[in-house]
């Protein structure tokens, strides 16, 4: 990224801390949990260090260590606070302006500053001496110089304004301005931001796993009771069949039917017998073979 880029950033990303509603109702949120967990002496505080923010995702269930705080967090947000999702969307340029080491970008503009001088330095020198035909270093440098001190007044003015804006947003949020840098500032709240993509992901996969098991679960249950259903329709059906034999049965003994049926197969049976043994009794040729 050019210097100019850098100082935007830096300048974008300031005024996007400052002025992000989502970020302080979130805030709050943090340090109202931070109240809550720890009552008593430490339970009183009217703030704490951004620094503490990356310290939530750290904060585990002692149920499930899965879970963290940043999770918890998140849920009561997204029920109580929704407008805080649009916390993303106002800190865009947060990214951007954690790249930005303002010492580093500091020493390569005055270098800058320093070879343009140098350059003016040489173009006062040629122009004391004697022009020889066709050097055209003095007109060219003259104009890149014209050219470059506009360039370079709009980053100085660039790095004035970004450098404001950066103090104050340090200073907004209890920070020393001369220990913290843009990258360490706004790193805090890029990770964080990260953080909190990740813990949004992966309660929507809890969510769904949760829904998931959920249906399984019916599914098995309905199953179950289907074949419960079918099981006592079955045991239904062959305890009627039984019954139903037996009241007939019962209802033949009750009538005498029965014995009519077994007399009537009794002397069936009796004709048949006395049949076979007439056949029996009767002599039958019998040829004699003489060996």
């Amino acid at each position: 990224m050019s210097h100019p880029s850098l100082l935007s950033a830096i300048r974008a990303g300031s005024k996007a801390v400052l002025q992000s509603s989502s970020l302080q109702q979130l805030l709050e949120v943090v340090l109202a949990f931070g109240n809550y967990m720890n009552k008593g002496q430490r339970g009183n505080a009217f703030g704490f260090k951004i620094s503490s923010l990356n310290k939530i995702a750290d904060t585990k269930s002692s149920i499930d260590k899965n879970i963290t705080l940043l999770h918890y967090l998140i849920t009561v947000v997204e029920k109580k606070y929704p407008k805080v999702l649009h916390l993303h969307e106002e800190l865009r340029d947060i990214p951007q302006a954690a790249k930005v080491n303002m010492t580093e970008l500091e020493k390569e503009i005055n270098t800058l500053r320093s070879g343009l001088r140098a350059v003016e330095t040489e173009l006062d020198f040629q122009k004391s001496q004697v022009q020889q035909a066709g050097d055209k270093f003095v007109s060219v440098v003259s104009q890149f110089i014209t050219l470059a001190s506009f360039s370079f007044s709009d980053v100085e003015d660039l790095l004035m304004e970004a450098k404001e804006l950066f103090s104050k947003a340090v200073k907004h949020f209890g920070e020393d301005t001369d220990k913290m840098q843009p990258d360490e500032f706004f790193g805090i709240f890029d990770q964080f931001l990260q953080a909190v993509t990740e813990a949004k992901q992966e309660n929507e996969n809890m969510r769904k796993r949760k829904e998931e098991e959920e249906r399984r679960a019916r599914m098995e249950a309905q199953l179950k009771e289907q074949r419960e259903r079918e099981r006592k329709a079955r045991k239904a059906k062959e305890t009627g069949e039984e019954s139903g034999e037996f009241d007939d049965l019962v209802s033949a003994l009750r009538s005498g039917e029965v014995f009519d049926k077994d007399l009537t197969k009794l002397k069936r049976n009796r004709k048949r017998i006395t049949n076979q043994l007439a056949e029996s009794g009767r002599e039958r040729p019998v040829t004699k073979l003489n060996f």
